[in-house]
């Protein structure tokens, strides 16, 4: 996911500004610390159990989490999973059956087929009877959910990688409301929640990053307040072989990663859950189909691509009548 820069302004009440590793990233939560609030502290460790417990549910980077677990299992077997585990998997197949097949969880074994997941030998690119092998064991109609148990078919592997953290924001952010926070920037690994305004009144200012390598550059900055927000490109994550970008993001219908010229797709959601998928979802059908399918679905969305000239944006409707035509902040 893409990194998103905070532009917080000062002011004379408190903010109380908390950070540290998770997921392989970072998360930080900047909130006001107002009357009834918990200590620093309190709250710190309230979150980060909270990030231990996803992460121990949802990591394909450690062996003994629930999903990896899952993933070591043979065809034809089930096992149990915690229910968080089981609403991702619900979501993903709704979102796989909105995007006609662009979003999908199951693309784990094409991650470690090209270079990119934690089972990777190393970044290559693979020949077609290798990926119409690997193809042939992903895709959502091979997993199924039986009571509490997640069940394949195949020798199927699940990725949550591309919404686990949008889940993380919204749970963690509905934790902070029942401490009292109620007004907050949330960022675990580049996916945002803002709720609430600065002691000032003023609202939190949310920088969307343009997707130039090696330099943070605003494309937009927007004031948010009861908004999730995601960020999907194909510029911090990728590799080169013989003049051609490989891009991290997968089109699970091909097995191979994107190849258009849409770098980076932002959308803003209620639900950082649902930002977060549809960022994804967006950036792989591409510039055409995936602003068709946000216009029509009244999707707050900019896309940014590539061209002769440099990058161009274009924002739905929806996302222009909510922040306006600028393109500049």
């Amino acid at each position: 996911m893409a990194v998103l820069l905070l532009l917080l302004g000062g002011c004379s009440d408190p903010i109380e500004t908390l950070s540290g590793p998770t997921m392989g990233s970072q998360y930080s939560l900047k909130y006001v610390a107002g009357r009834g609030v918990p200590q620093v502290a309190a709250v710190k460790a309230e979150v980060e159990r909270m990030l231990g417990e996803v992460d121990q549910q949802m990591s394909t980077w450690r062996a003994d989490s629930d999903v990896s677990r899952f993933n070591q299992l043979p065809a034809g077997q089930c096992l149990g999973m915690p229910e968080p585990v089981l609403k991702l998997v619900r979501f993903g197949e709704q979102m796989s059956q909105e995007s006609n097949g662009a979003f999908d969880l199951t693309v784990a074994p094409l991650l470690n087929l090209w270079g990119f997941g934690p089972q990777s030998r190393r970044q290559q690119v693979p020949g077609p009877q290798e990926i119409a092998a690997v193809l042939a064991r992903t895709g959502h109609q091979h997993v199924r959910i039986e009571g509490q148990r997640l069940c394949k078919d195949v020798a199927a592997e699940i990725d949550l990688g591309s919404i686990a953290a949008g889940y993380t924001v919204d749970t963690i952010g509905a934790r902070l409301a029942e401490l009292g926070i109620s007004s907050y920037v949330l960022n675990v690994t580049g996916e945002l929640r803002v709720v609430g305004r600065k002691p000032d009144g003023s609202p939190w200012m949310i920088a969307i990053e343009s997707p130039f390598e090696g330099k943070q550059t605003a494309e937009r900055v927007l004031p948010l307040d009861g908004m999730g927000l995601s960020t999907s490109g194909d510029y911090h994550n990728y590799f080169e072989r013989d003049g051609v970008r490989y891009s991290h993001t997968f089109d699970p219908r091909r097995g191979a990663p994107i190849d258009h010229q849409l770098a980076s797709v932002t959308v803003l959601d209620p639900s950082t859950l649902r930002a977060e998928g549809l960022s994804t979802a967006l950036l792989v059908l591409g510039p055409e189909q995936g602003f068709d399918y946000a216009e029509r679905n009244g999707v707050l969305a900019l896309f940014i691509s590539r061209g002769e000239q440099g990058f161009s944006s274009r924002m739905t409707s929806a996302f222009e009548a909510r922040f306006g035509a600028a393109t500049q902040p």
